[in-house]
């Protein structure tokens, strides 16, 4: 079973992650999960932390000689803000009252602040946004790059889009070719493959930056090579596509998830929207007429791409704030500020990249096991001789 946790704060020392599971024997390549991160710190509408912020993964565990060795992959990434912290957010202290304190005592809407610093019975909601804040998903990304490292392996890869920047939406598929050339860009603007349509998303941006205001979108992951069967029909928690959902909700400020084309087969009739059957008999292979389910069937990848998109809404923090209430006194007051973004939808298919890869991973490994990657290989080119006779 393939188990991962990540710890840290937003302003703590780092942000740790772990891994446990991977096979040994799989080669791992820092510069690979480095470029994961920068990809997740860039993106027009970053604030100021990603000037502060220079992301490394220092992997403490679980790695000798380039290769995993089938332990736990333990990793650090260090928070280079941290030292303008030290006082406010000591570990330890002999004297808590003489600690330089930066409490956050104006609850935002939309943020964990109030929700949790009622749940921990907090006076202020300093404890609760740092660790609810999006820093922690830089851990996921370095660990996400390991799965995809794991199922590049076997031919599949896991990439990312943007699709919609507030009212401006890409309004046409993009293809596999294209989302491989843009997760190569070494500048990123919006992440979108349509220049035109980036623009626009650009010019959307720029309008919430004037007005003090923040703005979401939709981002698309698609899992390129799969083979059919991955998941299961058999319980409720195992089903593949309830798994990915929880893994892209479960992503901050993600209030919904799409697989396939499912808002507008909600509208449609049946016969318009499955995905017809057909066999190619020199191949020997099932194929489909189209690819509305997203991949998945029942729970169980088809051998189609997986398509899965994170519907994003706009962070919480304002420059211009909204009504609030003052913790102490019970007064209306306006929301806190602390620095933070104006728009993060490119970020957050990165991210969306990680959550989905590790996952996948998951339920490749349920299905194929392995202590080390030959025998992993192994499982996967039997499986694949038994699809190709069936």
């Amino acid at each position: 079973m393939l188990r991962f946790e990540t710890a840290g704060e937003s302003h703590g020392e780092c942000l740790v992650a772990t891994l446990t599971g991977l096979p040994a024997g799989i080669p791992v390549c820092l510069d690979y999960i480095n470029r994961q991160l920068w990809r997740r710190q860039q993106g027009y509408g970053r604030g100021g932390r990603m000037k502060i912020e220079t992301d490394q993964a220092h992997i403490v565990s679980g790695i000798r000689n380039s290769l995993t060795v089938g332990s736990p992959i333990a990793i650090l990434i260090e928070n280079k803000d941290w030292k303008n912290w030290t006082a406010a957010l000591p570990v330890f202290t002999e004297d808590a009252a003489a600690a330089k304190e930066k409490p956050v005592t104006r609850p935002r809407p939309g943020h964990a602040d109030l929700a949790g610093a009622i749940k921990f019975n907090f006076p202020d909601a300093r404890h609760i946004l740092e660790r609810a804040s999006a820093r922690e998903t830089a851990a996921r990304v370095a660990l996400g790059a390991l799965a995809k490292t794991f199922l590049k392996q076997f031919g599949i890869e896991v990439l990312s889009h943007v699709i919609a920047v507030g009212p401006v939406t890409l309004q046409r598929q993009a293809k596999w070719e294209e989302l491989v050339r843009l997760s190569e860009r070494d500048e990123i603007l919006l992440g979108c493959v349509d220049a035109d349509t980036e623009k626009q998303m650009k010019e959307a941006v720029d309008h919430a930056y004037r007005t003090g205001d923040t703005v979401g979108g939709i981002f698309e992951v698609v899992a390129h090579g799969l083979p059919p069967g991955l998941g299961s029909h058999i319980a409720w928690d195992t089903r593949l596509d309830g798994r990915l959902a929880q893994a892209i909700v479960s992503i901050q400020a993600v209030k919904g998830c799409e697989i396939g084309s499912a808002e507008d087969s909600a509208r449609a009739y049946g016969s318009t929207v499955q995905d017809t059957i057909h066999y190619d008999k020199q191949e020997r292979m099932f194929f489909r007429g189209s690819n509305r389910a997203g991949g998945l069937e029942g729970g169980i990848t088809n051998g189609q791409d997986i398509i899965v998109r994170g519907f994003l809404k706009p962070i919480s923090t304002l420059r211009r704030p909204l009504e609030s209430v003052d913790l102490p006194t019970r007064d209306p007051a306006l929301a806190a500020y602390e620095r933070s973004d104006v728009a993060v939808v490119p970020a957050a298919g990165v991210i969306g990249e990680a959550m989905t890869a590790l996952i996948l991973a998951q339920a490749f490994l349920e299905k194929f096991g392995g202590d080390w990657l030959g025998e992993t290989r192994r499982n996967y080119e039997n499986y694949l001789a038994q699809v190709k006779s069936y």
